[in-house]
């Protein structure tokens, strides 16, 4: 029997069984022997593809990244830019929470991260803030997405009533946080990005100001 014309392995293969080893499992539980074996292969050619578990892990990363929507910035609007990117980012990251301590290290090489990146910057110095604003918007903006994504805030209350009763008196009714854990983080995340947003607004504002003021004086 000839030798197939496809190969056994492609990239986004080894992609798909990775994610969903880490989204199953955990991101200390992948690899690349138990990548091998979910995908059906010998461990030597799995490292054909890929050389190591990072490898790995920026290729998978690089395929959630290259769905965060940052076109919003091509309306000029810097804050809906903003804020639509943020709400993509949350949503993409959110539906793989495990993987999320490894893009919080940052974009490296990752061709789909730095793009993102770039435009997210060029949007906002295009809207008017300065380069350095601009990158401490991104990294705000990141910290802000990063940890809204990585846990959930009312999912981490016990729903026992007896937990509160008597010792919390504040938290009497916080037993029924989990039960409504997707609305509250949701909602969390909207004012947080809201005030988030009305405070660049406010700042923007004022960087404006002072720069006009530096170019009568």
């Amino acid at each position: 029997m000839g030798r197939p014309t496809k190969p056994i392995l492609s990239r986004d293969r080894i992609c798909t069984s990775a994610l969903a080893i880490v989204d199953e499992e955990g991101l200390a539980e992948l690899s690349m022997r138990k990548l091998a074996r979910s995908l059906g292969v010998q461990i030597s050619s799995l490292y054909e593809h890929v050389k190591t578990k990072d490898d790995v892990l920026h290729e998978v990363a690089n395929t959630i990244m290259a769905s965060v929507d940052v076109s919003g910035f091509e309306t000029g609007d810097w804050r809906h830019g903003v804020a639509s990117w943020a709400r993509s980012y949350r949503a993409a990251l959110a539906a793989h929470p495990n993987i999320v301590p490894f893009l919080a290290y940052g974009p490296a090489h990752r061709e789909a991260s730095l793009r993102r990146a770039d435009t997210v910057h060029g949007g906002l110095v295009a809207g008017g803030w300065a380069p350095r604003y601009a990158t401490m918007i991104g990294a705000s903006t990141k910290y802000l997405v990063v940890g809204a994504a990585m846990s959930s805030f009312a999912g981490g209350f016990d729903d026992d009533i007896q937990v509160y009763v008597d010792r919390y008196p504040h938290l009497a009714g916080a037993y029924r946080l989990r039960e409504r854990a997707d609305e509250i983080d949701q909602d969390s995340f909207e004012l947080a990005l809201d005030m988030f947003l009305d405070g660049l607004t406010a700042l923007h504002a004022r960087v404006a100001a002072s720069a006009e003021d530096s170019e009568r004086s």
